[in-house]
């Protein structure tokens, strides 16, 4: 049966999604598979499940997927790009191989020559093979090779791809992305310059470029993001998109003088992110269930609150992620535009032309949306033409800047919002933050409660039997931890709210009414993930207490 049939009898397209894929495919030639990614009405991964499915070969999930270098060393890096394939284990004779095509039968027997094994046959999304590859076989030691060679040649090219120099920055950026950092510091020194990763949240250094090759290291990124390589007295703004893999990655570069040079900061904008459920981003039972209440409302305010690095972004993408893109009609307002969303119209605003947050909001308001994702709200227009577009039937989820989930009204009233409107527009307000999470392969569970807790003003897992403490190992880089997990705490704006909203209720009152419709705060949240051994009792305490 054709791949197009298979999803459909599978449930996860219609049939006119088909017919309009195949048109396309038609008018631009390449494989359905791909046209019909591209279209957003399917995902690589429900493409690969079928094709598995269909020839009875394994599929298996790669995306955190770490090689032991013995067995890495029985394909060379060669054959692993060019057959996109990646070795995943060895028991004896047999190693079992990860390939993008499982039917590829010439790559197949490649591979088995080259490693001298009998293989096993398995297979995952062709974009998570070639990441995995890109992951696996980069290692940091060539990093510094590669500033030997910078060092001992004649010239410094950083407009010519076969340079060292662009090879070098190339480097620290894949290895960057290996890391799952989400941001890349170049900071100059008075001696040297230091490269340093934020990983979980926190900064660690990973190299140190000497001063002799800063210049042509900024140099190279200032081109890259499009910036003028000149100017070294003012901040700059430029974006990089950078092949990683079978795609790109988007880094957003920002630039600095200091006394030692100029600083350059990126993030990452892991396009990866955005591909989850609500399931996947770590909400509890009670809070999904509230969370999917809020976004099912046909109109109302959803709001997400919490401080810059927080995961916002992901969750308002992953809501919008589960509305209807073909029945309604989508639009954003974003500074920047970090991932791009199939069938959602995109707009990026632009202060410096008069098109900021509220201009593009109302501009916006004539273009019959059904669903309106706003960046953020960062004033009392913007404030207000949200409030608006909630009551007059629309979806609006933003994103705002306060430390809970009830300090949202407050802050709404503080930005001139009439009262009588909150009641009616507000439908929720989801409040989170990120911890790090504990490294599952070192973790080690204590008997008895936490020290911590035991004796602490804080029942919420006071009498717990054991807890768990962060170790170290290889596999965390003797940190720990590995990853990052959300806890949230999900408000559904009701009536009970409405007469404390009219009188000008403060915080606190506000907080018992969420505690009395079921709300449970992100530090709850928190002790509940400490005590199943997802992150630590000193993890939750320094990042919400």
């Amino acid at each position: 049966m054709p791949v197009g049939q298979r999803l459909v009898e599978a449930g996860l397209m219609t049939e006119s999604q088909l017919d309009l894929a195949l048109r396309e495919q038609k008018r631009s030639g390449g494989y359905l598979g791909q046209v019909l990614v591209a279209l957003g009405f399917v995902t690589e991964e429900d493409i690969t499940a079928c094709l598995a499915d269909e020839n009875d070969v394994e599929m298996v999930a790669i995306r955190d997927l770490e090689v032991p270098p013995h067995v890495l060393s029985l394909v060379t890096y060669e054959t692993a790009r060019q057959y996109k394939v990646i070795p995943l284990k060895r028991d004896r004779e047999i190693l079992t191989v990860v390939f993008a095509d499982a039917l590829d039968v010439v790559a197949q027997d490649v591979v088995e020559r080259e490693s001298s094994h009998t293989i096993k046959v398995v297979t995952a999304p062709e974009a998570q093979v070639l990441e995995a590859i890109e992951r696996n076989y980069s290692r940091s030691s060539s990093i510094n090779e590669t500033i030997e060679q910078v060092l001992s040649g004649d010239s410094i090219e950083v407009d010519d791809d076969a340079s060292p120099m662009v090879r070098l920055v190339d480097q620290i950026l894949a290895n960057a992305i290996k890391c799952k950092a989400t941001d890349v510091h170049l900071q100059p020194e008075e001696r040297n310059m230091r490269v340093r990763l934020r990983i979980d949240g926190m900064l660690r250094e990973e190299i140190v470029v000497p001063k002799a090759i800063q210049a042509a290291v900024l140099a190279r990124v200032k081109l890259m993001a499009g910036m003028d390589i000149t100017e070294k007295r003012a901040p700059q703004d430029g974006r990089i998109r950078f092949s990683f893999g079978s795609g790109y990655v988007d880094l957003r570069v920002s630039t600095l003088p200091t006394n030692h040079g100029e600083s350059i900061v990126m993030r990452i904008l892991d396009g990866g992110a955005v591909q989850l459920s609500l399931k996947d981003l770590g909400f509890s039972a009670p809070d999904l269930a509230r969370m999917e209440q809020a976004i099912s409302h046909p109109y109302g305010m959803v709001l997400v609150t919490g401080p810059t690095g927080s995961g916002k972004t992901t969750t308002l993408y992953t809501a919008l992620g589960t509305i209807d893109r073909e029945a309604r009609s989508i639009f954003t307002l974003e500074d920047p535009i970090e991932y791009t969303l199939p069938l959602v119209r995109q707009t990026q605003v632009q202060p410096e032309v008069g098109m900021d947050f509220a201009a593009g909001l109302r501009a916006l308001l004539r273009q019959d949306p059904d669903v309106i994702l706003v960046g953020e709200i960062r004033d009392g227009e913007t404030a207000e033409l949200a409030t608006r577009a909630a009551l007059t039937g629309h979806l609006v989820f933003s994103t705002l800047h306060t430390n809970s989930a009830v300090g949202v009204i407050p802050r709404l009233l503080d930005m001139d919002i009439d009262r009588y409107l909150l009641p009616s527009a507000l439908v929720g307000i989801v409040g989170q933050r990120l911890l790090r999470k504990l490294c599952q392969a070192c973790r080690q569970e204590v008997p008895g409660p936490d020290p911590m807790l035991a004796g602490s003003e804080f029942t919420v897992g006071s009498d717990a039997r054991t807890h768990w403490q962060a170790q170290g190992c290889d596999q965390c880089s003797d940190r720990g931890y590995s990853g990052r997990i959300a806890v949230y705490e999900v408000l559904l704006v009701d009536d009970s709210f409405h007469d404390a909203i009219l009188n000008g209720g403060v915080e606190a009152h506000m907080l018992e009414l969420a505690k009395a419709t079921g709300m449970t705060s992100m530090f709850e949240d928190g002790i509940a993930k400490a005590m199943q051994g997802l992150t630590t009792v000193t993890e939750v305490m320094r990042v919400l207490r």
